[in-house]
């Protein structure tokens, strides 16, 4: 089994028009496609498919008690519930990842018609959030051929380009496991681990890939033997295991994030002191320091060039799920200088409200 990229991200939400609303202005979404709404009495939901260059999201919200999305959502509220996989074979993967062990929740099921076929299956992955593996006779075609009448460019306004990676918090004692199985399972492998410490409070984190790198997990773990920090909060507030955030690929971060913010989205911010020692830290990036520093944008550099990166407020209730914009210009790995940044500006955002 070879992942080869992400399909579409699946959010279960309370309210879908709402948040298909503030994608398409806020993040430059082309809302493609609405479904009529599926099932019927308690069972019922309705889906809108947005669609940004490489990306697809797809909103669904329950109609009825009965749909997985109402229980996701009083159990999570808003989030990530299921991770569409690109293989070549969704039906040999799903067999291949039941026989594994995976728990199977959806069987293999075939729309379209010959040349335009899809194949959906899917089965459980972590906490609430299932995988659907994915298989497209013609790439790039209908998203499920049937279900909806598609419409509007799918290249949205191209702020944003593609998925690079997903966060996902963990109860202690969970991410080793976690590993082991999504080794067995799906066939992904650790490419990067470390020790986060941030004042008091410390974090274990890994990242396991699929063999092509279309597929990329980073997973934080509190360590217990600090004070409870932000891990802890978000899987008390998200009620187990979870995604933290969706990481958005750009070719231009300055452009993406000015726009977005200007649109009313809140990014976190970043003392200046951090602007003033940049240059000597890195040297050039491609952006004016300036820039950098107006924006609020983080940059790293690793072996293979720069990394430019900038994560949003939480606007969720619970203050869990947040997104990143993220613009690599070389750069693989995923901005460990940086995590002592992110994590104190969202200790200030806790204390201010902000």
């Amino acid at each position: 089994m070879d992942i080869r990229s992400v399909d579409h991200i699946e959010l279960f939400v309370a309210d879908a028009d709402q948040a298909a609303a503030r994608l398409a202005h806020a993040y430059g979404f082309a809302i493609t496609g609405r479904s009529t709404p599926w099932g019927a009495g308690e069972a019922g939901y309705t889906s809108v498919l947005l669609r940004q260059r490489d990306i697809t999201v797809l909103l669904t919200a329950a109609t009825g008690s009965r749909h997985r999305a109402a229980e996701y959502v009083e159990r999570h509220g808003d989030g990530v519930a299921v991770i569409g996989l690109t293989v070549d074979d969704a039906q040999a993967a799903f067999a291949a990842a039941v026989e594994r062990g995976a728990e199977p929740v959806a069987p293999p099921e075939t729309l379209g018609p010959d040349g335009g076929r899809v194949t959906f299956a899917s089965v459980a992955g972590f906490g609430d959030v299932e995988h659907r593996f994915v298989s497209r006779e013609r790439p790039g075609g209908p998203f499920a051929p049937g279900a909806f009448a598609e419409t509007g460019d799918p290249a949205g306004e191209g702020l944003l380009t593609d998925i690079d990676h997903f966060a996902v918090c963990v109860p202690t004692g969970d991410l080793d496991p976690m590993i082991r199985r999504y080794a067995e399972v799906f066939g992904m492998e650790v490419t990067f681990e470390e020790q986060i410490v941030v004042g008091n409070q410390a974090m274990r984190s890994k990242v396991i890939q699929s063999r092509s790198r279309g597929l990329t997990f980073t997973i934080l773990e509190p360590d217990t033997s600090r004070s409870p920090g932000q891990i802890d909060a978000f899987v008390a507030g998200h009620g187990g295991p979870g995604i933290q955030h969706v990481a958005y690929l750009t070719d231009d971060i300055a452009r993406a994030v000015g726009t977005i913010s200007a649109r009313g989205v809140r990014f976190l911010t970043t003392p200046d002191a951090y602007y003033d020692e940049l240059p000597g830290r890195l040297g050039q990036v491609g952006v004016p320091t300036e820039t950098l520093r107006e924006l609020n944008i983080l940059a790293d550099r690793d072996h293979g060039g720069v990394m430019l990166q900038i994560f949003t407020e939480s606007a969720h209730p619970r203050r869990t799920y947040f997104d990143e914009v993220i613009d690599r210009r070389g750069a693989r790995t995923f901005g460990s200088n940086n995590i002592k940044a992110l994590y104190e500006a969202v200790e200030r955002q806790s204390a201010t409200g902000r």
